[in-house]
């Protein structure tokens, strides 16, 4: 023997159906999935196998079974790390091209991934403008999944199309048709998948791309001098024509056993695409994350309707000084059947809840507590926000107690600041200067605010910072 080669499979089968969308070991399923750029807080592209893993257990905790990789091949880890936690992967080429470079690079790719049970279809491309409506751009598709069958023929191939109800090109050829938004309708391009499933009824349809929300977590009013979203999933937060609300698009999908679920864009805030606002904004606004994995409202909601978990969440904050006798908009995210909501003892009344919905009261602000009661099967859930002291203590929670000696592992690092009885103030943003001491080292911080440009001694954006400190041997 003059090698050896040893590696990790599965066995599962993953059908495309045109009438049911997709099926798993033969049984239907719904992708409930996220586009992601693989950059984090603190330390960029380059991460940590630990902080992989980490970005994966937060995305299965919201509910999320499918990961595309935005827009290239996903790095080895992040394949192992679905591979072992349990979600499906598109498999994302760097580029649509024929060229002799482009096609040996998608089929080095393919060939790195083929035997990774978590990798469910491959993606030839996203939104090539230029060739996706025409006889070229079908003619570099042909070549490429031609290309694919050679080299793993139990897989299809889609495409992320942000071409509407455009047919001709890519499109009348791809396995699995892709939308790049449900509401991409401009002077150039038409989007009513309905209209278009009448008219192609024998292609599975997906949404390849959905959503971009764009929410500035713990933000609760869209304030463009300083630059921040609203943290509401509101028709406001709508600042791009193909934009949709977190509740908007997933109903639409839902409701449609034919689609075979969506991607939001994104899973996290990532650098770069400071949307709607540009510099000093230096990352984005659309995950359901911020950079540093922290859940913004939304993440509530897909978490209410994605999972089987008890989720009764509600916001915001109730430190309003300002705002004394003003109405505040109070919003509940939940699965449960009826929600009853308490201002200091006192009845707000009951609502009923609807499926893929949510609920909202307005209050007029008075210090104290706001306490909501949801009743699921029977049981009673209850979930309360106060009104908090000043800000007098930091709250430190690791992602684990023991890490490994080897040099490499990683603990992931949450800081919180919160009064004398240990309650978060939503409201602070004191500067924190971080040092380490012992066998350690900090290898990034972030705070998760698309606008901070410090360093290592950070603001608490909305009472929350994250610090990643490596094992040194």
């Amino acid at each position: 023997m003059h090698d050896q080669t040893s590696i990790k499979f599965g066995v599962r089968t993953i059908v495309f159906d045109k009438d049911k969308g997709v099926y798993l070991n033969g049984k239907p399923i719904k992708i409930k999935g996220v586009c992601v750029h693989q950059d984090h807080a603190g330390v960029g592209v380059a991460l940590p196998d630990r902080i992989q893993y980490y970005r994966i257990e937060r995305l299965k905790k919201m509910g999320v079974n499918a990961y595309r990789s935005g827009h290239h091949p996903p790095a080895q880890e992040i394949i192992e790390a679905c591979d072992s936690l349990g979600m499906f992967v598109m498999d994302e080429t760097r580029i649509l091209s024929s060229s002799k470079v482009y096609i040996e690079q998608f089929k080095q790719m393919i060939l790195r991934d083929r035997n990774h049970p978590s990798v469910m279809i491959w993606s030839i491309g996203n939104e090539e403008k230029k060739v996706q409506n025409n006889e070229k751009g079908r003619k570099i598709a042909e070549t490429m999944i031609r290309v694919q069958r050679q080299v793993d023929p139990s897989r299809l191939c889609t495409y992320g199309g942000n071409n509407g109800n455009q047919y001709e090109g890519i499109n009348e050829i791809i396995d699995v048709r892709g939308f790049n938004y449900m509401n991409m309708n401009s002077n150039q391009e038409y989007t009513n998948i309905d209209e278009y499933r009448e008219k192609y009824p024998h292609q599975p349809l997906w949404g390849s791309e959905e959503a971009s929300t764009m929410c500035t977590r713990g933000e609760y009013f869209v304030d463009s001098h300083r630059q921040y979203m609203s943290d509401y999933d509101k028709e406001e937060n709508k600042q791009r024509f193909w934009n949709a609300r977190a509740e908007e698009w997933w109903s639409f999908y839902d409701a449609r056993e034919w689609l075979a679920g969506g991607f939001i864009w994104t899973g996290f805030d990532y650098r770069g695409e400071p949307s709607p606002y540009r510099w000093p904004n230096i990352s984005s606004n659309f995950g359901v994350m911020d950079i540093c994995g922290f859940p913004k409202n939304n993440f509530f909601y897909y978490q209410a309707w994605w999972t089987d978990k008890d989720v009764l969440h509600i916001y915001p904050h109730w430190n309003w000084p300002h705002k004394l006798g003003e109405n505040i908009n109070v919003w509940c995210q939940t699965n449960c059947e009826e929600v009853e909501l308490f201002l200091n003892g006192k009845s707000l009344g009951t609502k009923k809840v609807k499926k893929n919905s949510h609920l909202e009261w307005d209050v007029p602000f008075t210090p104290g507590t706001l306490e909501a009661r949801g009743v699921k099967n029977g049981k009673i859930l209850t979930k309360k926000i106060e009104t908090t002291g000043p800000a007098t203590q930091i709250v430190i929670t690791p992602d684990r107690n023991t890490i490994h000696a080897d040099g490499s592992d990683v603990s992931i690092i949450n800081i919180t600041v919160a009064d004398d009885e240990g309650r978060e103030v939503a409201i602070a943003d004191n500067f924190i200067a971080f040092n380490a001491e012992g066998p350690g080292k900090i290898i990034g911080v972030g705070n998760g605010d698309p606008r901070s440009h410090e360093p290592e001694k950070l603001k608490g954006e909305n009472t929350t910072v994250v610090y990643l400190m490596e094992n040194v041997r």
